[in-house]
């Protein structure tokens, strides 16, 4: 079986954790959109969200429906992908499902934490959210598991009255006369990376707990009703599905900054090159794709390290920080990342390879450097404003990044501060209690 970093952790804590790990793969679009809003004005933030989703949901969907269980080509098997996707975090994302038959049903949102984000933002941007982004999107999603899936809206924001619950409605129905749009441009690089075809840890059927979501759709998955190896197994697909994200932001940032879509490495995106079309005044070629990459990566980092201290009471002391990184999703599947941590008592010890597959694919760990720690700094600041980092040591595998304990505090980073604009930031879950099931066996 493939290591996993949340081996160690209980059946309880990995329900506990695998909510927060969802809401953050959600939140990673309140960190990137701002900086792309302000590349690319509004329109081209909202054509880089439908590219980044089109990419990347149907390859982490399938996944996730292999991983657990329920490959189907009916209604409620879409519905079952949409209660394991970053884009639906439970609660935060309060879908709600109606099956009238295999071919037809319903959802609803009673909560939309992203429309509360936008809304005050107005008009524009909603419609920009909730129509010219969730239409092809939505249909992305859906098609991964049926080709002639549609998702069309019953009503949806801009909200009339102003208060209006549900806040949105939605039909799915699956026809053989739906035809499916063409694939996205550029859907071959994501659903060839590393990343779509790493291979995990099995889940172990004889584990006390469900070890998979086949069987009826529930109203609501109840976390710790899974065994202890099918929530690893959850939790390291979900931190997959943060890298497909951001592989397929950067391949959408790249196509827009005259940079070539298909360079993934770090060698090759931070090395510059011919410049691009970006906003006037605004970042262009590879390294203008790369700046907004470590933009994006750094407002996650440190919004994510606040959620997962949070939900385990750490401290803020070396021991905290280790654990928060061990868990972070940056450094997560282990099979993809191949990151060490090791600690002192004074400081944490981050080893990244120089090749492993999430480099080769140009994630997160790529694009980072000993003169690029941003990211890390914010990361390490969301368990104590004290920490500090620099790489200490390089060798022919790897580098290494130490972290340890200023006298002083340091302001909080720019990019994290526009990721806490997000009512997600601060989201609490509840316990719903025992869910029901909305499909007969």
């Amino acid at each position: 079986m493939s290591r996993s970093s949340f081996d160690h952790l209980s059946r309880a804590a990995l329900a506990a954790l695998l909510p927060e790990l969802l809401l953050c793969g959600q939140l990673i679009d309140r960190s990137g959109l701002p900086h792309a809003v302000a590349a690319f004005g509004r329109d081209g933030m909202t054509a880089i969200a439908i590219e980044e989703w089109q990419l990347a949901s149907p390859v982490y969907t399938r996944r996730m429906q292999r991983a657990l269980g329920f490959v189907g080509d009916d209604v409620a098997t879409i519905f079952k992908g949409l209660q394991l996707d970053i884009g639906a975090p439970p609660q935060f994302m309060d879908f709600r499902f109606r099956v009238e038959d295999r071919d037809h049903g319903e959802f609803w949102l009673d909560h939309c934490g992203a429309l509360m984000d936008v809304e005050p933002m107005g008009e524009d941007f909603v419609v920009a959210m909730c129509h010219t982004i969730e239409d092809p999107t939505f249909d992305a999603t859906a098609l991964a598991t049926n080709a002639h899936a549609q998702i069309r809206p019953i009503h949806r924001p801009p909200r009339r009255p102003a208060d209006r619950h549900p806040m949105c409605a939605w039909t799915v129905t699956i026809d053989p006369a739906n035809v499916a749009p063409p694939a996205p441009r550029y859907a071959e690089l994501v659903a060839a990376s590393a990343a779509a075809g790493v291979e995990l840890g099995a889940i172990d059927t004889d584990d006390q707990g469900r070890a998979d979501y086949s069987g009826a759709l529930l109203s609501d998955l109840r976390f710790a009703d899974f065994s202890k190896s099918a929530l690893v197994r959850m939790a390291d697909e979900v931190c997959l599905q943060h890298h497909l994200l951001t592989l397929g932001f950067m391949i959408a940032v790249r196509s827009r900054l005259g940079a070539d879509a298909t360079s993934a490495s770090a060698a090759d995106t931070a090395s510059g090159g011919a410049g691009g079309g970006g906003a006037a005044g605004g970042p262009s070629g590879s390294d203008g794709a790369m700046e907004l990459g470590r933009k994006h990566f750094t407002g996650i980092a440190g919004i994510s390290s606040e959620r997962i201290r949070a939900v385990f009471g750490l401290g803020d002391d070396p021991a905290a920080l280790a654990e928060v990184l061990r868990l972070h999703p940056a450094w997560n599947p282990l099979p993809y990342t191949g990151v060490e941590i090791t600690e002192t008592s004074d400081t944490v010890l981050l080893h990244i390879p120089h090749r492993s597959d999430a480099v080769a694919d140009g994630a997160w760990p790529a694009m980072i450097d000993a003169d690029h720690l941003a990211p890390l700094d914010a990361m390490a600041r969301g368990v104590n404003p004290r920490f500090a980092t620099r790489a200490v040591a390089t060798d022919d595998y790897g580098w290494t990044v130490e972290m340890a304990l200023a006298p002083q505090p340091f302001r909080e980073a720019t990019e994290v501060t526009l990721t806490r604009y997000s009512t997600g930031a601060s989201f609490t879950f509840t316990d719903r209690g025992i869910p029901l099931p909305l499909t007969v066996l």
